[in-house]
């Protein structure tokens, strides 16, 4: 069993498309430990994308994160990292196959609609940030 981050974007929050998103987790028989809908501050931002805020496209990312409610989840399943990112589809939508979250409902790269921990370290550090450890069962 496996336990992983996923942010249901702004645009998704936006979009009306938690529901949906959330559902297709829940058909795969990933469940939901924790969920809740917050605003990332920018304290919260700049740990969350450590590796990129000295990067060109880390203020307009910031920006789109910091703006407006997003929900945060922690799903667990077997092999819940790797299925949940299959899940998610390519990055850039135009890549991301029909059937998937971003094949089926993401309009551009910067605005993707998810994001999901791409390994059990980076899984576990991002948990951290925001969740506390009683709020979801591993």
């Amino acid at each position: 069993m496996e336990t992983t981050l996923i942010l249901i974007k702004p645009d998704a929050v936006r979009r009306g498309l938690v529901g949906e998103i959330v559902s297709r987790f829940e058909a795969k028989n990933l469940t939901v430990r924790a969920m809740k809908l917050v605003k990332m501050s920018s304290e919260l931002a700049d740990k969350h994308y450590a590796e990129h805020v000295t990067k060109g496209f880390y203020p307009e990312l910031k920006a789109f994160m910091t703006g407006s409610p997003l929900v945060a989840l922690a799903i667990a399943g077997p092999d819940a990292i790797n299925l949940a990112r299959k899940m998610m589809g390519a990055t850039k939508p135009a890549d991301a196959a029909p059937g998937t979250i971003r094949g089926d409902f993401a309009l551009t790269v910067s605005e993707n609609l998810v994001h999901g921990s791409d390994s059990p370290d980076a899984a576990a550090r991002e948990l951290a940030l925001w969740f506390a450890a009683s709020e979801y069962v591993s």
